[in-house]
């Protein structure tokens, strides 16, 4: 296999990865299951894990490669790192939100962000924010800014009329 990207992040679970790097490939287009390692007898003592279950989970979504590890509960997920899905229209953000927050933390939803079923988080966010926020003095800025700051699931005609002052 050779290398395409010079990084592909590793996302932990206790014993969830293969579920989760199914869930997250029936989500996205263009993604697939690459690989799945399992763990072997050396090593048990330490991982805990029996021979033959799953150790890790290589899938890409759009091409961008991950890495699920089932790591066990040492470590879990926080919003200090999120994963962002650009989206182009409003139909993709319905989309990529519904997917992604079903079953998730309901409490962890504001300004295009959530939690999905597993704790990770996602910022689900429209394209055409970066150039709303580019001039962060402006009058436009300012009342995008205070238009997402109410939402939970980002509106693209709602910003849209906020920084056009509508």
């Amino acid at each position: 296999m050779s290398i395409t990207h010079r990084f592909t992040p590793c996302l932990w679970f206790d014993h969830q990865a293969e579920e989760a790097a199914n869930f997250y490939v029936g989500i996205f287009k263009n993604a697939r299951i690459v690989q799945i390692a399992r763990y072997g007898e050396a090593g048990f003592e330490v991982h805990g894990k029996p021979a033959g279950s799953v150790m890790t989970v290589e899938f890409e979504l759009d091409g961008q490669p991950f890495t699920a590890l089932n790591g066990g509960p040492a470590f879990t997920f926080n919003e200090a790192l999120s994963l962002q899905v650009n989206c182009e229209t409003q139909d993709e953000v319905d989309h990529y939100w519904m997917k992604l927050a079903g079953g998730g933390d309901e409490s962890a939803q504001a300004c295009g962000w959530l939690k999905d079923k597993y704790g990770v988080s996602w910022q689900v966010v429209p394209t055409t924010i970066n150039r709303m926020f580019l001039d962060h003095t402006s009058a436009g800025a300012k009342r995008a800014m205070e238009a997402m700051l109410k939402m939970k699931k980002l509106d693209i005609a709602e910003l849209e009329r906020a920084y056009a002052g509508e």
